[in-house]
């Protein structure tokens, strides 16, 4: 059943931080009584006695960490959904590969994880029908040697900030717009598109890795490495992992 409150376990190897997310949850209607571990096979064989929902898990903990739990879950006929709760972002790679229903910094705030709760709860939720976005892409005519082509929006990967103008970046080609970036950013965001750098905008599913490495976060689209800006990394993560999710 959807509507009933989730069966929650709450696995960190550090007692503040698992009480407090602890009494984060117990403030939540959706969430019934939680369970605690505080390391990864204590975890673990809650898990195998008993069906839990959710496992709102830190990364970092003795013995097996949040990551090897993840994937030790993933062969569990019917495995809980993962939300990584964690101070380091430089996981968020793994996470995605893994499957993880949200990524959670800390320190928690109670706005955030009602969110990660409410992705829980859609994840459950059977949806009706996929969006068609296919069905509703946009051609945008291009100047080329003086001859006019049409290039089709879901085959952009990237765009890229030049004055006035937007270059738009395709399998091959690239091809200069007379369209302002925040304009294709405004009209392309409910087709995935979304802002990683003041001067860049990247399509989502053509997301291919992302890389966090010395603080700064970078993202592969095909053969081009695209920096991401610091104030745009932990919005892009959390819209990948949700992507991700969709689409698992």
């Amino acid at each position: 059943m959807t509507d009933s409150p989730l069966r929650a376990l709450v696995a960190d190897d550090e007692e503040p931080a698992l009480a407090e997310l602890v009494y984060l949850l117990s403030q939540d209607a959706r969430i019934g009584p939680v369970r605690t571990a505080s390391n990864g096979p204590e975890a673990l064989k809650i898990l195998q006695a008993a069906e839990l929902d959710v496992v709102f898990c830190d990364i970092k903990m003795p013995g097996l960490d949040g990551l090897d739990l993840a994937r030790v879950l993933s062969n569990f006929k019917r495995p809980p959904q993962i939300v990584f709760v964690t101070a380091y972002d430089e996981h968020a790679v793994a996470a995605f590969e893994l499957h993880a229903t949200d990524y959670v910094m800390k320190p928690v705030r109670a706005e955030r994880l009602a969110e990660a709760v409410r992705r829980v709860i859609n994840a459950r939720t059977p949806t009706a029908a996929p969006p068609q976005e296919d069905s509703e892409d946009e051609t945008i005519p291009v100047e080329l040697a003086g001859v006019t082509r049409f290039v089709q929006r879901s085959t952009v990967r990237y765009v890229e900030a030049q004055g006035d103008y937007a270059r738009l970046h395709t399998g091959q080609n690239s091809h200069l717009v007379r369209i302002p970036l925040s304009t294709l950013e405004e009209r392309w965001r409910e087709a995935g598109f979304t802002r990683i750098h003041r001067s860049t905008l990247v399509a989502l599913a053509h997301v291919d890795e992302m890389r966090v490495d010395g603080g700064r976060c970078a993202v592969r689209v095909g053969d081009d490495w695209l920096p991401v800006s610091r104030r745009h990394t932990r919005e892009l993560r959390d819209l990948l992992v949700r992507s991700t999710t969709l689409r698992g």
